[in-house]
């Protein structure tokens, strides 16, 4: 995966395999987002652009927590068999920034399904430089 920042041409998702995740509800907002499958499961990732930064030029808290909450949720969706969802909590740790032209990217991690919470994990990385780490609990709400 590259960063794209500083690297001449901006990367681009759909030539390196990554496929155009369906655009709907909030996320539609803050942009597009990808999905490509690896040997050890999905990945998601978004390219940060220029409206993604915050005063001190790097990507905005929010954008991170967001598309880390999105994406998260619908590990757990497909977890518990298109069932919804709910976010109750989700735990964030900034380590290094993002910036306008880096290619973020996420890998989730169900790690435990009970009967009525889901708990998830997560990490954003611009290449193998990590950005924020995630760990959240999701409400199962019934079914479709």
């Amino acid at each position: 995966m590259s960063s794209a920042a500083g690297a001449g041409a901006p990367f681009d998702p759909a030539a390196d395999g990554w496929k155009l995740l369906p655009e709907r509800g909030f996320p539609v907002i803050v942009g597009t987002f990808w999905s490509k499958k690896f040997e050890e499961g999905y990945r998601f990732g978004f390219v940060a652009e220029p409206r993604h930064a915050n005063v001190g030029g790097v990507v905005h808290g929010g954008m991170l927590m967001t598309f880390m909450d999105d994406l998260l949720g619908a590990s757990v969706w497909f977890a518990v068999k298109q069932r919804p969802v709910s976010t109750i909590q989700l735990n964030n740790r900034f380590i290094s920034p993002a910036r306008p032209g880096d290619f973020v990217t996420m890998t989730p991690q169900v790690e435990r399904v009970t009967k009525s919470v889901v708990f998830v994990s997560g990490a954003l990385h611009v290449g193998e430089r990590l950005v924020m780490a995630s760990d959240g609990v999701w409400k199962i709400l019934g079914e479709k």
